[in-house]
């Protein structure tokens, strides 16, 4: 049975023929006519080009693992292991990217100058005149009110 489907496949194909190979194992002709020089610089190349798109990639999870980290800190969060071998595999010393750097920086900011701004109006404030307003509302909700 598998014979008659052989035969069959090999009519199928233009004759029957099967093409042979040089006894070196390599094929007689290279893609698109190349020479076999042109093909091993070809396949140089693109071996160049995976090992600076991989390195690429590994950098940019690095700085990913970064901001998880930074973030993680800013919460109070715990840190993964996996972050920190993902900054390892990339070379290390792996910054904030500058935009998120900044946002970051801007947030610590805005935070620290949270609390001093509110210790300054905390002083400006005029407490006679806060406690005058609060004892008039008192005495109008006072009024109001049968059990007071």
């Amino acid at each position: 049975m598998a014979s008659f489907f052989m035969a069959a496949m090999k009519s199928f194909r233009g004759g029957g023929e099967e093409q042979e190979e040089p006894k070196d194992g390599k094929k007689a002709e290279l893609p698109n006519g190349m020479s076999h020089e042109e093909f091993e610089e070809y396949q140089r190349q693109l071996l160049e080009e995976k090992i600076q798109r991989d390195k690429a990639f590994a950098h940019k999870k690095a700085e990913r693992a970064t901001v998880r980290m930074h973030l993680r800190g800013k919460y109070r969060l715990p840190q993964s292991e996996q972050d920190g071998a993902q900054i390892q595999v990339a070379g290390g010393d792996v910054d904030l990217p500058e935009d998120l750097a900044a946002m970051v920086k801007e947030k610590e900011e805005e935070e620290d100058e949270g609390s001093y701004s509110f210790l300054e109006k905390l002083q400006e404030m005029d407490l006679e005149a806060l406690k005058s307003r609060a004892q008039g509302t008192f005495d109008e909700v006072k009024g109001k009110c049968v059990l007071m």
